[in-house]
């Protein structure tokens, strides 16, 4: 049987035909969620890369300036935070690019420190020599790869750093969990060591100059600036 021809709504004093195909059957109520079921996921992943995907920048040093550290003159009382004792040791401050932001939910710190960056600053925030470089997280380390070194090895080590942040305040937490790769953060705070139940503790690097295991900077952010 041919299909047969039904004229729908004129537009224009012109007649538009559809074809209509007789006893053709609909999509069932099953078939129709396993679309939306297909369809959701690919929706929210786009979204979700269109909204967290990493800045570009054009070739040029973003952040001149070194990390700011300095000793206490007055140790201050510690601070608690969720259970934990918070024992700033140093104060300290930096601007950096974020070369990487990477969400914790399940580990021992998941609760204190949600969230790591791995920070750049120097040539390490430069466009033209972070395009060399594959850069991933996990396990609240780091990691860098690079098929030719565009700067020596060291200065990436000195200046570039994993760092472990717990905020001050849930606004300050809110803001670190919107960070974006590529963006320029300014903040200030302590590097802090913290004692847990059952004589669980974390502390902080307090030098620059170190790598691998214990060479993380463990930050109480009470001022973030994000741009």
């Amino acid at each position: 049987m041919k299909p047969s021809v039904a004229p729908v709504a004129a537009r224009g004093g012109h007649w538009i035909c559809t074809t209509a195909l007789g006893n053709q059957p609909r999509a069932t109520t099953k078939q129709m969620t396993w679309r939306w079921l297909l369809i959701l996921p690919l929706a929210w992943g786009v979204w979700d890369y269109w909204e967290t995907r990493p800045i570009v920048h054009p070739p040029g040093v973003l952040v001149s300036e070194e990390p700011v550290q300095s000793g206490l003159d007055v140790t201050p009382r510690p601070l608690t935070k969720r259970g934990y004792q918070i024992v700033p040791l140093q104060s300290f401050s930096l601007a950096a690019r974020v070369l990487s932001k990477e969400r914790y939910r399940f580990d021992d710190g998941a609760d204190l420190a949600p969230v790591d960056l791995a920070l750049g600053w120097g040539r390490m925030s430069d466009q033209a020599v972070l395009d060399a470089f594959d850069i991933s997280q996990s396990g609240r380390f780091y990691f860098w790869h690079v098929r030719h070194f565009p700067i020596p090895r060291r200065e990436i080590e000195t200046h570039s750093a994993n760092m472990h942040m717990i905020p001050a305040t849930q606004d300050i937490e809110r803001r670190l969990l919107d960070i974006r790769a590529g963006q320029i953060v300014t903040l200030a705070g302590y590097l802090v060591e913290v004692r847990g139940p059952n004589g669980w503790h974390w502390r902080s690097s307090l030098t620059r100059e170190d790598t691998g295991a214990g060479a993380c900077e463990l930050v109480w952010v009470e001022k973030l600036d994000v741009h």
